[in-house]
């Protein structure tokens, strides 16, 4: 229970389809937070629903393991010039994996959140597929779960619009039922930005931004870690007016370089193979998927490839991906099933 209403809301129609409920709330960030699921208002919101809806309510303390899995990395990404998705690493080593480990240590049956997506049980196994509110979905954050732990996992609201979410809120009385989505990195205060964080633990790269073509210099970029490739906004055009999407960046050269929109796409992306991961069967050499790159980005058809090392043939040229990201995987025949994920090492 994070003290938002989706959670909330799960807990409540669990309760109302008869299961014995127990809430559960994740300390996990010890620094000064105004947004996501980490500040103290959030788990004073979580411990009142808790008690409206007549339940138990513990409070699990992960500050140090959210610090080593998911700050860490997050910043140590930035400082390779990589782009990290903190609640997809927050999912992978925090909430489906310590979390699952301590429920089946207690001895519960199953762990629910209120994340926008579904498990389905088909052909034997169960399927992790989109939520129903397309605005809402998130399944590209859950895509690197396998069969154990969808076999264990409950979505309670995944079959419902964020709009009847507040309309369950409102019926059940919860305090949660109005509140705004949480839309930042949880960890980091909304008013200061990502800059401010990452300059109070290390000291960021000026870099000179360049025409990839032309070899022209175009001005300067204070803060060259906060960029990424394919970005436009923040990037000056060229001489000639036109736009320019960055299409590399060397910290170590202090360089970032830039380009037309037709000058910087890219036909394939490279997977780290150690961070590849199968829903439920493996894929093969050859097979067409859907791979999606950001958590609200459009999927494209790509044929996943493995010749020593595996990447995705992109059918269509598309805009570069930064090394760091998550690629999830659907179905073609079905593209609302999820198939796997992996981190991207570049493209």
């Amino acid at each position: 229970m994070s003290g938002g209403v989706d959670s909330s809301v799960a807990a409540g129609l669990l309760i109302e389809q008869g299961h014995e409920v127990v809430g559960a709330t994740l300390k996990l960030w010890g620094g000064v937070s105004d947004s996501g699921c980490c500040s103290v208002a959030d788990v004073d919101d979580a411990r009142r629903v808790a008690q409206t809806l007549g339940i138990d309510h513990h409070v699990f303390n992960y500050t140090e393991e959210f610090e080593r899995h998911v700050v860490a990395p997050f910043v140590e990404g930035h400082l390779a010039g990589q782009s990290v998705n903190p609640c997809i690493e927050c999912n992978r080593h925090i909430k489906f994996d310590l979390l699952f480990e301590r429920a089946t240590r207690l001895g519960f049956d199953a762990v629910a959140t209120g994340h926008h997506a579904q498990v389905v049980e088909r052909d034997g196994g169960h399927l992790l597929i989109r939520g129903a509110d397309d605005r809402k979905d998130q399944s590209y954050v859950l895509g690197y779960l396998g069969a154990a732990q969808l076999a264990m996992l409950i979505l309670p609201i995944g079959h419902l619009n964020k709009s009847d979410v507040r309309v369950h809120a409102e019926r059940l009385g919860l305090r949660t039922w109005n509140k705004p989505d949480s839309q930042d990195v949880c960890f980091i205060e909304a008013s200061k930005g990502r800059e401010v964080f990452l300059r109070s633990r290390a000291s960021l790269t000026t870099a000179t931004i360049v025409d990839s073509v032309t070899g022209e210099e175009l001005g300067e970029n204070h803060a060259a870690e906060l960029m990424t490739v394919g970005q436009r906004r923040g990037v000056l055009p060229g001489r000639d007016g036109a736009k320019r999407y960055v299409s590399r960046i060397d910290l170590t050269t202090k360089r970032v370089e830039v380009g037309r929109l037709e000058e910087i796409l890219i036909s394939s992306i490279h997977l780290d193979e150690t961070s590849l991961s199968f829903t439920r069967e493996s894929l093969n050499d050859g097979d067409a998927v859907l791979a999606q790159c950001s958590a609200h980005g459009r999927p494209q058809l790509a044929t996943l490839r493995h010749d020593g090392r595996w990447w995705l043939d992109l059918h269509a040229p598309a805009r570069p991906v930064a090394a760091g990201q998550s690629v999830v995987l659907y179905r073609v025949e079905d593209p609302t099933v999820v198939e796997g994920a992996a981190i991207v090492t570049s493209s």
